[in-house]
């Protein structure tokens, strides 16, 4: 193990220290269940996040709760990826098995130290050599642009989703702020719909934002995700409520954004802009195909 020090990256934040470990798993691939059903696997490019989000349900998880060291504060890195998710995908194929993969469902498969590592890459090249029926990105980062070559191999069996909770860049820094700057996403998902990939905007958990918010949205993409503590945490807000997320809102912020019915809330303002077909709620927002 070490320190790995980092200035600010672009699309990143000014992370100035994070314990990086080098891990040798024996699979890449996990099989689902709960929220992600719909998937036959998800695929963590690496354990940890550098952005280490307020709100993250990993904090609560296992993975999140039995490591000594702060979520957001460490990252593994899952060596010889490409070679294994290769492997993998080709003996799931031999025993005739749809492989759908949701990549990730507990880290940010473009972490800052991605820069370096191209863990990332490396699937997404073995995936181009051996393709699964279908490929689900999520991700806060601009770094996704990176591989807009390799996604374009995959297009007809993908689809990106990027992180954006909020218009609002000093309410990002108060919730996440390692996270990347609400205009570098926006700008990445414009270059990907600009070379026709399938891209859509999760605003996952909603965060206070304007009322420019949803129209400014519907100049960049078609179709966006909803979801918010209560409805997107796996445990009806309950893990939320244990990360006391609470104390981060102000008073006049609680009435409004914290609640049961929030993704009610932002679903009225964004129908405003999107059509009824456009505007997926949760989990349904988040399947294959």
């Amino acid at each position: 193990m070490f320190i790995y020090k980092y200035p600010h990256l672009k699309g990143g934040a000014n992370i100035s220290r994070i314990n990086i470990d080098y891990k040798s798993p024996k699979k890449i691939l996990t099989p689902t269940s709960g929220f992600l059903y719909d998937y036959s696997h998800s695929l963590n490019p690496y354990t940890g996040c550098a952005f280490g989000c307020s709100y993250c349900y990993v904090r609560q998880s296992p993975v999140g709760l039995f490591r000594k060291q702060e979520w957001g504060t460490w990252v593994d890195v899952k060596q010889d990826a490409k070679e294994k998710i290769v492997k993998e995908i080709r003996n799931l194929k031999k025993r005739d098995k749809e492989v759908t993969i949701f990549m990730s469902s507990s880290t940010d498969p473009y972490q800052p130290i991605e820069y370096k590592e191209k863990i990332t890459r490396g699937l997404l090249e073995g995936m181009t050599e051996v393709p699964p029926d279908f490929l689900f990105v999520q991700t806060r980062s601009s770094l996704v642009t990176r591989d807009i070559d390799l996604f374009k191999q995959l297009k007809d069996r993908l689809r990106i989703s990027m992180t954006v909770e909020t218009d609002d860049d000093q309410i990002r820094k108060k919730f996440a702020p390692y996270a990347p700057p609400i205009q570098s996403r926006i700008k990445a998902v414009t270059k990907l719909r600009d070379n026709q990939l399938p891209v859509q905007i999760a605003v996952a958990p909603v965060l206070p934002f304007s009322k420019k918010f949803p129209e400014e949205l519907s100049k960049v993409v078609d179709r966006i995700v909803i979801d918010d503590f209560y409805t997107g945490d796996g445990s009806n807000g309950k893990r939320t409520e244990r990360l006391k997320i609470k104390k981060l809102y102000d008073d006049e912020e609680m009435d409004m954004w914290y609640g049961e019915d929030t993704h009610l809330l932002a679903l009225e303002q964004f129908k405003e802009h999107f059509t009824a077909d456009q505007i997926l709620v949760s989990q349904e927002g988040f399947k294959p195909y």
